[in-house]
């Protein structure tokens, strides 16, 4: 039976099918299928693309080096903050293990004017767009509501509630249209948004809304979904019949799936549709096949509901092996480089460590600051009946 049968309705219904996670086969390893993009395979050969190879042999080998520095860089910081969590210096933290090309690839296929709005992962992206990563903990540390200006970065804030950042990209880029911001033909005017979001996010009402406004307008806007196989604890199998990717179709525009762990294939799928929206003509899915190879975050444990074995089959597909080997094999980059970039990668690590654990503490009516643009007599009682209350206690030593 193909994906797209439907099964008989005595056996869809008429027999019970549960069977126990012990009693479940393993999930089979998947390879993202003939469709996907993919311009370095695991092993990290070139594999060519007739209509993205000339994008990839335009960089530069300093370009090239420059990509590997990001993953390097992004991992390390990963690493760090992960760290820090576990011992009690943030809330909480979720991790981008596994998804660094992803995020570094599409990241740098933006343009200064472009404007991204993330989930609450998209460190390699923040890193892209000049966002100091000591910043992207003090939400998680509690001394801060982000810690960057928005619109100074073209970054907007981490988004917690899952697939709301699709609607703020579908709006933000109907406004761009309405600017006359896009299709213009100027290089430094002409604005294209990104939202990323994850697998999970697609069951969710507001990224279907967020499609059928961007399809209807025409909006210069590319949604970027990391697939990394789990929504938590979902596989994909129990969240869609069909790969993510087809959703494009049902609102009336392109989809493409792309190897999310090839930051190549990612840099040049992603450059592709942002010309695309920036040029007028409108939305672009891309499914970004990769896998999330540590926990959803760190109070979560993925050995309840995964096997071993497939994190480690996506082990030998890791992004930065890939990418390295590559590098290695063709003479872009020699020893004394990779040398450099892990010596870089520990003084990051102790840096966002040392600025991580002197962040100073906000005063608590910092909390009502930023609730309203203006003053707000609600907001000011409110904080009058806090200093009071916390007053007493000095009142009482």
């Amino acid at each position: 039976m193909s994906d797209n049968d439907v099964a008989p309705l005595e056996t869809a219904f008429g027999v019970d099918h549960h069977v126990s996670r012990a009693e479940a086969p393993e999930r089979p390893a998947q390879d993202g299928g003939p469709d996907m993009v993919q311009l370095l395979n695991p092993e990290g050969e070139r594999v060519a693309h007739p209509e993205h190879d000339a994008v990839v042999d335009g960089l530069s080998d300093e370009e090239l080096r420059g990509f590997y520095r990001d993953l390097v860089l992004i991992r390390r910081f990963d690493t760090e903050a992960t760290a820090l969590q576990r011992q009690g210096e943030l809330g909480l933290w979720a991790s981008l293990l596994g998804q660094e090309a992803a995020q570094v690839g599409s990241g740098r296929a933006l343009r200064p004017q472009d404007y991204a709005f993330p989930t609450y992962r998209e460190h390699g992206v923040a890193w892209c767009r000049g966002v100091d990563p000591v910043n992207l903990l003090g939400m998680f540390r509690g001394v801060n509501h982000g810690g960057w200006d928005p619109n100074e970065k073209n970054f907007h804030l981490y988004t917690i509630i899952i697939g709301a950042q699709t609607l703020h990209a579908t709006g933000y880029a109907m406004g761009v249209q309405r600017d006359g911001n896009v299709g213009t033909g100027d290089e430094e005017r002409d604005t294209a948004v990104i939202a990323y979001f994850g697998d999970g996010a697609t069951s969710q009402g507001d990224v279907s809304e967020a499609l059928v406004f961007a399809g209807v307008n025409n909006s210069p806007v590319v949604f970027f979904c990391q697939n990394n196989q789990w929504a938590i604890s979902e596989p994909n199998e129990k969240q869609t019949r069909a790969p993510l990717w087809h959703r494009a179709r049902g609102f009336g525009f392109p989809g493409i799936r792309v190897d999310g762990n090839d930051v190549l294939a990612v840099y040049a799928v992603t450059k592709a549709a942002l010309d695309a929206a920036r040029s007028g003509q409108g939305p672009t899915f891309i499914e970004a096949f990769t896998y999330r190879m540590g926990a959803h975050t760190t109070s979560d444990d993925p050995s309840k509901y995964r096997v071993s074995a497939e994190v480690e089959v996506w082990k030998h597909r890791d992004p930065i092996e890939r990418f390295r080997r590559w590098l290695t094999t063709t003479g872009r980059a020699d020893p004394d480089f990779f040398d450099a970039v892990d010596g870089e990668s520990d003084e990051l690590g102790a840096s966002v460590r040392q600025r991580c654990l002197s962040m100073p503490d906000p005063g608590g009516t910092e909390m009502f600051d930023h609730v309203f643009a203006e003053r707000h007599p609600v907001m000011e009682r409110e904080r009058a009946e806090f200093e009071t209350y916390h007053a007493s206690f000095e009142a009482a030593r």
